[in-house]
């Protein structure tokens, strides 16, 4: 196999393109950081964040399809996944996820002490989920939780304390994620039963299931709203494109719970991915926006 067609496995394998929903958070977690702060020159920090954000998601996701594959191998929809189809091997994707944890945790090292004491804890929690469905339906809120260390460490990247702007925000994504990850487990309910593996859907059903995602979603809104209103209040911003973004947000999470039913998942996939990436792009960016405006 020629080297394009390596990379373009690995970066199949760790679905680079996933890292959408997760960055702008980061970002703006990073921006309320350095508003926080003051002046300052902080383009090596973004830049040491960015490669943080980049290791810790591939090697949460490399350690996914290493800790389920012999899970996928039965499952139609996930059997051409990289390992089950035989692209790549088991013991090279393990390799993997050993050189991106050290890689991640090296990077802290040159941020800041507090980022560097954190960041094992920080890998017990974007890769201890990959084991959660094998025991309880709050797999999908641990996923979130991994999320939600986005705004809260980057902020902390900056600052080296914790606050409760950054705080909220990361509330808000965990119960956004959340809700998407139950809508996306929907395709796999008669699946994950067989298996004896455990999610909302196979809990509550596919019924139940939506409206735990819709109730997770608003949920997440709430803490949203809370974040932003305060981050506008306490930094002294404008508030405009605050609020315009978290409009746009709130009108897509009511636009993704259109697309999908119980039953008809036709649309599963425009509605995890689309929507929610193009959410997170808009949403990030317009608080952003009002950051540096302002």
């Amino acid at each position: 196999m020629s080297t394009g067609g390596i990379l373009s496995t690995y970066f199949s394998l760790i679905k680079i393109s996933h890292t959408i929903f997760a960055l702008p958070f980061a970002f703006l977690g990073f921006f309320i950081g350095v508003k926080a702060v003051g002046s300052g020159s902080h383009l090596v920090l973004l830049l040491l964040i960015t490669l943080c954000m980049f290791f810790a998601r591939s090697a949460a996701m490399a350690f996914n399809r290493y800790a389920d594959r012999k899970i996928d191998i039965k499952n139609p929809r996930t059997a051409v996944r990289e390992i089950p189809s035989g692209k790549i091997a088991a013991a090279r994707v393990l390799g993997l996820v050993v050189l991106n944890c050290l890689a991640f945790i090296t990077t802290t090292w040159f941020i800041n002490p507090l980022c560097f004491y954190l960041s094992p804890l920080a890998l017990l929690i974007v890769l201890g989920y990959s084991y959660t469905k094998r025991f309880t339906l709050w797999c999908h809120f641990v996923l979130g939780l991994g999320l939600a260390l986005a705004p809260v460490g980057a902020y902390i990247a900056v600052t080296g304390y914790f606050d409760i702007i950054p705080i909220l925000f990361g509330w808000g994504v965990l119960f956004w994620v959340a809700g998407f990850d139950i809508i996306y487990a929907l395709q796999d309910e008669e699946f994950d039963r067989r298996e004896n593996l455990i999610s909302v859907p196979v809990v509550l059903g596919r019924d139940k299931g939506l409206g735990a995602a819709r109730m997770a979603h608003f949920i997440s809104v709430v803490f949203f709203m809370v974040a932003t209103w305060l981050m506008i209040d306490i930094l002294s911003l404008s508030g405009g494109f605050s609020y315009a973004g978290l409009l746009v947000f709130t009108l897509l999470l009511i636009f993704q719970h259109r697309l999908v039913r119980a039953g008809d998942l036709s649309r599963v996939n425009l509605a995890f991915f689309t929507t929610n990436g193009i959410g997170s792009i808009l949403f990030a960016g317009f608080l952003i926006l009002d950051l540096i405006s302002s």
